[in-house]
């Protein structure tokens, strides 16, 4: 299963790529029947590949039997800077989406990335939650405002 959810994340992120706008609408039916898998397989790729903290805005239409507009947000350094600097506590999960958009963002480099999940991942931080949670928020923090710092501030 893993193999047709990886496909149809990937078409629909060409579709985005594609589309000028970064907006693409879609009906689940007609993915599902392109993939040969049942629609609740498309609506769990959009549910956890297509994500607010990956980026996206995800909403269904009405009528049309299951149509989805898929909105690519824009990632702009201070709107995500405050968001991040709100979060007290962030699980593993979450913290790598918000990598994996600083990467997309062409914020940070593949590098960067790696090192920066390394730093978040549960089995660096050996703690019990909800501190691991709390230590990895700030690991976070500090990272992302140190990337998004103008350039010669300290």
């Amino acid at each position: 299963m893993a193999r047709i959810i990886d496909e149809i994340e990937t078409y629909i992120r060409r579709l985005l790529d594609q589309s000028g706008n970064g907006t693409v609408d879609l009906q689940r039916a007609e993915v599902a029947l392109r993939f040969d898998c049942v629609p609740s397989q498309v609506t769990y790729v959009l549910m956890t590949r297509f994500t607010p903290d990956r980026g996206y805005l995800v909403e269904g239409r009405r009528g049309g039997g299951g149509g989805i507009r898929i909105h690519q947000l824009n990632a702009v350094p201070v709107e995500l800077l405050e968001i991040i600097t709100q979060v007290d506590q962030i699980d593993q999960v979450r913290a790598m989406d918000i990598v994996m958009r600083l990467f997309q963002a062409h914020l940070i480099t593949d590098r960067e990335a790696s090192l920066m999940n390394s730093a978040l991942d549960r089995e660096t931080l050996k703690l019990e939650l909800p501190y691991r949670d709390a230590v990895r928020a700030r690991l976070l923090k500090a990272m992302v405002t140190a990337i998004l710092k103008p350039k010669g501030a300290y």
